[in-house]
């Protein structure tokens, strides 16, 4: 019975292809957008976090000022030192490296081109706190280091447009009225957590860029990387407590400086991209209801346009269970094949989107089930008047009907 009866409505399905196109279509455009938007969304959550993991492995940012964001600048207070990275890195357990780091912007010129980027001055320690690597030449000296040498690393930007992407080890680079030899390339990163190009970059031994090319000896961060046993809380408040010292803050004073930890950054964006993502497929989930309605709407009109076939079966014997479930899995047949193409065109654009927007794409088969499982409910849902009331017709009012 349950062969014959899917063959039936399959039958009926066939004979208004177009009508059956359209019927589904709704189901079609439900379930695709609801697939793409929660595949995209979980991309876009795990970009996120790579590119904040990207910035370095428990790291804790110190800048000074009372506030991040949007025109906190330094606040007006006082930057802090290369002692500060000292203490810390001597007197705060649980902390695996610290480095200090200034910045600048500044136009450079090489092999008679030039170019505006990001100069930092640090130590050794920032390629570690920061995940770095060298994909070509050596660290920073000690001596180097501490005689602020004219010695530099550079980014894989820099190197491509001042360079054509050739070696560049032991070759010079202007900055300002400096001059310095590349002793170092580091390895490519991408696009930062902020839209920003990391690998757009030049860096100096701190006192290069402090001596050389700023004039002051401004720290603009000090940058913490912790143990991975370390209790993230706990380092926070011995670093809170030593700078306060450091920086002579009574008792009461409000802090002049803030601490911001990627790892929580990392957890606050991808949260919020998550709650973004719901939020998205809850708004494409209503155009399967909408499709739904439609499905309901034309199997009504096939119920009016099929009465008198209806009533013959009735008259010759048939039962009206039987009835409802020819109705019932016409219905059924139709929202699972628009489940099927939603699924498929869902994962084309899935594919096409994350591919421009360049983001990872992630298959989710619990994702594509739940919305293939939900569109053949919606067929069941609202298939069930329809059916209904076509099996509870009268055979002879039926057979009577124009």
């Amino acid at each position: 019975m349950w062969l014959s009866t899917l063959l039936l409505a399959l039958r009926s399905i066939r004979r208004n292809l177009l009508r059956s196109f359209l019927t589904v279509l709704g189901i079609v455009i439900g379930v695709s957008a609801v697939i793409t938007m929660v595949t995209l969304g979980n991309g876009a959550t795990l970009a996120v976090q790579s590119q904040i993991a990207s910035l370095g492995t428990n790291l804790l940012q110190i800048r000074p000022g009372q506030r991040l964001g949007p025109g906190s600048g330094f606040s007006g207070a006082p930057a802090f030192k290369e002692e500060d990275a000292d203490a810390i890195a001597t007197q705060i357990s649980g902390v695996a490296a610290v480095a200090p780091e200034a910045r600048t912007g500044a136009t450079v010129v090489a092999n008679g081109r030039n170019w505006t980027t990001s100069i930092i001055g640090t130590t050794d320690a920032w390629l570690d706190v920061g995940n770095w690597k060298l994909s070509a030449g050596r660290p920073f000296s000690d001596s180097e280091t501490r005689a602020g040498a004219a010695v530099c690393w550079i980014g894989e930007t820099i190197r491509r447009e001042l360079f054509g992407g050739g070696d560049v080890l032991g070759q010079q680079l202007r900055i300002r009225r400096m001059s310095c030899e590349i002793v170092g390339v580091l390895g490519s990163k991408g696009q930062g957590a902020f839209g920003n190009d990391q690998d757009d970059v030049v860096v100096l031994p701190i006192r290069a860029l402090q001596r050389r090319v700023t004039g002051n000896t401004r720290v603009n961060t000090l940058l913490v990387s912790m143990r991975d046993d370390a209790d993230a809380e706990r380092v926070k408040q011995a670093l809170t407590q030593l700078l306060r010292e450091r920086r002579k803050l009574a008792e009461g004073e409000e802090n002049n400086f803030n601490i911001l930890d990627t790892k929580q950054l990392a957890d606050t964006m991808s949260g919020t991209t998550r709650i973004m993502t719901l939020l998205l497929g809850a708004v494409a989930a209503v155009s399967l209801l909408v499709g739904g309605i439609g499905i309901m709407n034309i199997m009504l009109v096939s119920v009016t346009e099929r009465t008198r076939e209806i009533g013959l079966r009735l008259a010759i014997g048939a039962l009206e269970r039987e009835v409802l479930l020819q109705f019932l899995i016409e219905a059924v047949v139709l929202s699972s094949l628009g489940g099927v193409v939603g699924i498929v065109l869902a994962t084309v654009a899935s594919l096409a989107i994350a591919s421009a927007m360049d983001i990872p794409y992630l298959f989710n088969p619990g994702v594509n089930l739940l919305a293939f499982a939900f569109s053949a409910a919606i067929g069941v849902l609202f298939g069930y008047f329809p059916a209904r009331r076509a099996a509870r017709l009268d055979p002879i009012d039926a057979l009577r009907h124009e």
